[in-house]
């Protein structure tokens, strides 16, 4: 009886997606494009749950996400291109390529950089502190990039190093480097960031839970968990980049903002220790 049951076979290996553009009445509908959106979304129930919860106006958090997620966009865009500028300028390259988008290409750094400054200018002017916005919301920034990575591996990009581990991402030949072109599976970057970003959530809403992480300190602890692995993982890709000191530059970034926010963390606790009264 047992040899009628057909067997299964499961790939030792996490197989890419066939596609990652659909048509619909002749509009391309993007993956990447779906997971950005979805990890807006996403990040801003948490927030907003978050901001209510600390008995903040859901009206306000609103027009402040209305002013930060497009200086987000558009500054992730800004950050990559900026990083990355070989990609698109010089020759053989089209500057045009540098507003393709849809192509991928977002830095986080930039996305929280001009976020933050859009943030600044709405909580100017609703007069509301922009500190405790940045700890509502940096459980949902995490959120977010976890959603967003996704669209990472719809585009088949920033893999890391080839890998013969079960979990290795089946690479088509297409999207594979110059010089890996004999290797099928790589790891698999993308999931190892939103599985990380995962545990940073998990470290900024339990610690909130049991100190008073106000005046910024929220989002300071977010910046130096998600850094620590952001560090990590970046060594492992393999996309080109510019390096300093045989380092990747986003390598540089992540040691240059976890001391910076571990900095501010201490500063903050010594200084403005509790939480704002934000429901007035």
């Amino acid at each position: 009886m047992s040899d009628l049951i057909p067997a299964v076979i499961v790939p030792a290996f996490i197989p890419s997606p066939s596609q990652g553009v659909w048509h619909l009445l002749g509009l391309p509908i993007r993956a990447y494009a779906l997971c950005i959106l979805a990890g807006i979304f996403a990040g801003y129930w948490l927030g907003r749950k978050r901001w209510v919860a600390r008995g903040g106006s859901p009206t306000v958090l609103a027009d402040i996400m209305f002013w930060a997620i497009p200086f987000g966009l558009v500054g992730a865009r800004v950050y990559h291109v900026i990083t990355d500028a070989e990609l698109y300028f010089g020759e053989g390259r089209n500057p045009v390529d540098a507003l393709k988008i849809w192509h991928g290409g977002l830095g986080i750094w930039g996305a929280v950089g001009f976020g933050a400054l859009g943030a600044w200018i709405a909580c100017r002017r609703a007069k509301v502190p922009f500190l405790a916005v940045a700890d509502a919301m940096a459980p949902g920034i995490a959120l977010a990039q976890v959603l967003g990575r996704f669209g990472n591996y719809f585009n088949q990009e920033l893999f890391g190093r080839p890998t013969d581990r079960p979990w290795g991402l089946e690479i088509d030949p297409a999207h594979r480097p110059d010089g890996y072109a004999d290797f099928a599976t790589f790891h698999p970057t993308f999931l190892y960031e939103a599985i990380w970003n995962l545990g940073v959530i998990a470290l900024v809403i339990l610690a909130g839970r049991r100190f008073p992480l106000g005046h910024g300190r929220a989002f300071f602890l977010y910046v130096a968990g998600y850094t620590v692995g952001r560090a990590w993982i970046e060594n492992l890709r393999i996309d080109t980049v510019n390096h300093f000191l045989g380092l990747r530059l986003n390598v540089w970034t992540s040691i240059l903002l976890f001391v910076l926010s571990v900095a501010a963390f201490v500063i903050s606790a010594r200084l403005r220790p509790g939480i704002e009264d934000i429901s007035t």
